[in-house]
Order: structure tokens, then C-alpha cells, then sequence
């Protein structure tokens, strides 16, 4: 027991806000590499497209289990 939680539910719990939490800040990184670099509309959007392209995956395996746990 780690906090009140059992092993499984302390993994799920980091894995979702967890990661998300680390996608929130990747994304200020990517803002912020961004403004500093003084990229532009076009290079700040090719910045967070080459960079965040990971994010989408995560995202979508969450909106499809929830999908099909919902509507299934």
C-alpha cells in the first residue's frame, strides 16, 4: 500500500495524471522554446506539430477506450 493505494491503482493513477501532467508541461516547453526563439505563427505551429505529434497517440488511446467502453 503506497499512499492508501494499492499498487494497481497508485500505476493508474500516474499513468493518466501523471502523464498528463508531463504533456501540460511539454507543452510550456514547447511555447516557451518557441517565444524565445521568436518563431513566428508558421514556425511555432511547426514546432508544436513536430514536437507534440507524441501527445496525440496518448490523447486518442484515452478518447477511444472511453468511446467504446461508452457506446459499445
Amino acid at each position: 500500500m503506497v499512499f492508501g493505494m494499492t499498487e494497481e491503482q497508485f500505476s493508474e493513477f500516474f499513468s493518466t495524471y501523471g502523464v498528463a501532467a508531463l504533456i501540460l508541461f511539454m507543452i510550456f516547453i514547447i511555447g516557451n522554446l518557441a517565444w524565445q526563439s521568436k518563431a513566428g505563427k508558421f514556425g511555432t505551429f511547426v514546432l508544436f506539430l513536430g514536437l507534440a505529434v507524441g501527445f496525440i497517440g496518448f490523447i486518442a488511446k484515452y478518447v477511444i477506450q472511453w468511446y467504446l467502453e461508452n457506446h459499445m
